[in-house]
């Protein structure tokens, strides 16, 4: 009976020193606007909103969603994203806009989506993928109106980093 309980107390203290070992930590990352120094804020600058914006499902998760493959991807549990990218997305892009035109008047959170504006920014992301090896890559559609003279302008924008 003997022998027949060493190989269990064995396997078993090998699983004991696997559990004790420190767990791999995860990361936490955040979306941030290219950084390109401030610009003076102008006293004429327009109101802008950010949103909607919408980003496919897919991609829109804490986990990174990484491409290893054409047709597979691997969500990671351990590299994370901070904020949802339907908020991060539109803040990023506010901070973007806000600096390139000199205003303090730009803003992306859904608590002013009802503020008369002078201008409002709505964007589709159709493709988010992020690779290790290739980086990152996003097309999305966008529409900018001018509500109070009623025209719209629309386009395409395609990143990669």
């Amino acid at each position: 009976m003997m022998p027949t309980i060493r190989p269990w107390a064995a396997a078993l203290a090998v699983v004991v020193a696997g559990c004790s070992a420190p767990a791999p930590r995860e990361q936490f990352f955040t979306l941030a606007s290219p950084d390109r120094g401030a610009a003076l804020p102008a006293a004429d600058s327009p109101s802008v909103f950010v949103g909607p914006v919408s980003v496919p499902e897919a991609v829109d998760r804490e986990g990174l969603v990484l491409r290893t493959a054409p047709n597979e991807v691997d969500i990671s549990e351990l590299y994370r994203w901070a904020e949802p990218l339907r908020q991060a997305i539109p803040r990023v892009i506010a901070e973007t806009l806000a600096r390139e035109l000199g205003s303090s008047r730009v803003l992306a959170s859904g608590q002013a989506a009802g503020l008369p504006v002078d201008y409002r920014v709505a964007i589709e992301v159709q493709r988010f993928e992020s690779s290790l090896d290739e980086g990152a890559t996003v097309d999305a559609l966008w529409t900018v109106k001018a509500p109070r003279q009623g025209r719209s302008r629309n386009g395409r924008s395609l990143v990669h980093e």
